[in-house]
């Protein structure tokens, strides 16, 4: 049964929305539910006519789904659980859920944003590198602390939860800027034990149809 489209971008958190159900627990559960992928949007298609109908902010993701559309990576994943609950990607627990809140936004709202390409546009060409450094350097200082006294196999116990789902593309990020990720080591460690699950591996940004040529695995 087709539930919604994706439509998403370049490389970043939204990749993990692809080619998953229920954004990673493909072959994890039978109650899983398929999400279709719609055709992806390169990195200037989300300023078309057509995506700016879909996402007035003319950003990605945007997910056509049940008769709605919704812009904004985190939005989308909680409509999802709400609506289609297994396997669960925030913990039954009220406290781990609202760690795993934090730690889904200190990514996609702490850092993500400041290394994005809109950004970096504005910072000019020799600044790039350095600046896309220091933005996720500084966010991975405060997440590396926090997973002390969250983390588990994961960055929330022992379970994926939607904070996994933006840990593992921001590593790729940090890869992508040439970030020294030895001061990290339980981020390091949590993103190892994500790239060996299948849903991790073939929804990674250096894996997808749109991955530009240079930053293909």
């Amino acid at each position: 049964m087709q539930v919604g489209k994706v439509c998403v971008t370049h490389p970043g958190r939204e990749a993990l929305l692809r080619n998953t159900e229920k954004s990673w627990g493909r072959g994890q559960s039978p109650s899983s539910t398929p999400i279709s992928e719609a055709p992806a949007h390169g990195e200037f298609e989300s300023f078309s006519e057509e995506f700016q109908a879909l996402n007035p902010m003319k950003q990605v993701p945007a997910l056509k789904i049940d008769g709605i559309t919704i812009g904004q990576s985190l939005a989308i994943i909680e409509y999802l659980e709400e609506t289609r609950p297994t396997p669960r990607l925030l913990p039954q627990d009220p406290k781990k859920r609202a760690h795993v809140r934090m730690i889904s936004h200190l990514l996609a709202s702490g850092i993500q944003p400041l290394q994005n390409l809109s950004v970096l546009k504005q910072v000019g060409q020799e600044n790039q590198l350095t600046w896309a450094q220091q933005a996720i350097s500084s966010g991975f200082n405060a997440l590396e602390q926090i997973l002390q006294s969250t983390a588990g196999k994961y960055c929330v116990g022992d379970e994926v939860s939607m904070a996994d789902l933006c840990l593992a593309p921001q590593v790729a990020n940090a890869d992508r800027f040439k970030v020294d990720l030895t001061p990290y080591p339980t981020i390091s460690r949590i993103n190892k034990s994500l790239l060996a699950l299948e849903a991790f591996q073939v929804s990674h940004p250096c894996r997808q149809p749109d991955t530009p040529p240079e930053l293909r695995a």
